[in-house]
């Protein structure tokens, strides 16, 4: 069964804008199938100071049969080949980030994996593009829509529709 699954992409070293697009193609391979994506936003980085500046950041709505962890399995591939190097326990600038913020409406709770991810509901960053997307998708633990997320959200840091 092909499930609907939202991701949240981030760059803010080198080339953002091409670490998006490339992140997307590579994500849009078969079996896998991007049905839409939303505008690029620009924000500053949350949870840490990091001198090469502001993170530009995308959601992504997806297509695809893998389970949540062959799914996270192929993201983590994607994040490799786009030069992500992972740094434990830290929040880090980095070429790409790609999260699964919501798989269709399962919840998985793991070691590895929470879905729905269990910070978005913090992040403004987050929720913007997002709701873009999918205002009046509910959120299946907190049973309110992306919209009322949003403008519930009290982080202060400021998101700009990009280019």
């Amino acid at each position: 069964m092909m499930e609907r699954i939202f991701l949240i992409l981030g760059s803010n070293m080198g080339e953002r804008e091409t670490f998006l697009r490339r992140s997307i193609a590579l994500l849009d391979t078969v079996p896998n199938r991007v049905l839409r994506t939303s505008s690029v936003y620009e924000s500053d980085p949350w949870g840490f100071e990091h001198p090469t500046g502001r993170f530009l950041n995308q959601a992504v709505e997806l297509q695809s049969p893998f389970t949540p962890f062959g799914l996270l399995e192929r993201i983590h591939a994607v994040e490799e080949a786009l030069g992500r190097v992972r740094v434990s326990g830290a929040y880090s600038a980095r070429t790409i980030d790609i999260d699964i913020l919501f798989f269709g409406d399962r919840i998985v709770r793991s070691r590895q994996l929470e879905i729905p991810h269990r910070r978005m509901t913090e992040r403004m960053f987050v929720l913007q593009p997002l709701s873009e997307l999918i205002p009046d998708f509910i959120h299946p633990v907190f049973r309110l829509t992306v919209k009322e997320l949003k403008d519930r959200c009290t982080d202060p840091l400021p998101v700009r529709q990009y280019g």
